[in-house]
């Protein structure tokens, strides 16, 4: 089959910043992913990045990262900097759509992860952004993992951010974040067999 290229993008949680491990939820994802031949994955992370300034360097970054014999995937993680970035949740909408769009223009399959919780004080406005994440993302027939709800009130992740700085989860909360990945449709997309 050849090789499976990811190229991940997004900020500070892709690159699995507070995490012991250095794992992430990306690097647990892969570690769990058998593909038939090679599996590469490539995580292009910018710290504190809103969906604006993802939306203009995402294209540019994957490009020189995909390979002409390789089945090239993007992977999109989505963070909480929109909120603090005073996007509207229309501007954060288009962002996504924009860069879903042009993905699907270039035939290059996407995978979305949404933010997960945060602060306390911005759960309402991030359940907002999550929903609207998700939306786009059904709209274009794109997976789309929602790790806000499922965690919002799940006390291990509540536990592990109290444990931390509050805004990055830890080991525990990254292992939660790859489960819900590699349990909404992940395999699927990679037209791969279910992870036992």
């Amino acid at each position: 089959m050849g090789e499976l290229r990811l190229v991940v993008v997004g900020d500070e949680l892709v690159a699995g910043a507070g995490d012991p491990k250095a794992l992430g939820w990306v690097g647990r994802v892969a570690a769990r992913t058998s593909a038939p031949d090679r599996l590469v994955t490539i995580t292009l992370a910018v710290p504190g990045e809103t969906t604006t300034a993802l939306g203009g360097r995402w294209e540019d970054e994957v490009s020189r990262r995909l390979h002409p014999e390789a089945d090239n995937r993007l992977v999109v993680g989505l963070g909480r900097a929109d909120l603090g970035g005073g996007l509207s949740l229309a501007r954060s909408r288009l962002n996504l759509a924009n860069v879903l769009d042009v993905a699907e223009q270039r035939k290059i399959p996407a995978f979305v992860v949404g933010p997960p919780p945060g602060r306390a004080a911005d759960a309402d406005r991030l359940a907002e952004l999550s929903a609207a994440f998700g939306d786009v993302a059904t709209r274009r027939r794109v997976p789309y993992v929602d790790t806000f709800t499922p965690l919002a009130a799940h006390e291990q992740w509540l536990g592990d951010m109290a444990a931390g700085d509050g805004e990055l989860p830890g080991q525990a909360g990254y292992g939660l974040m790859a489960w819900l990945v590699l349990h909404t449709g992940w395999h699927g997309w990679l037209g791969l067999p279910d992870d036992a």
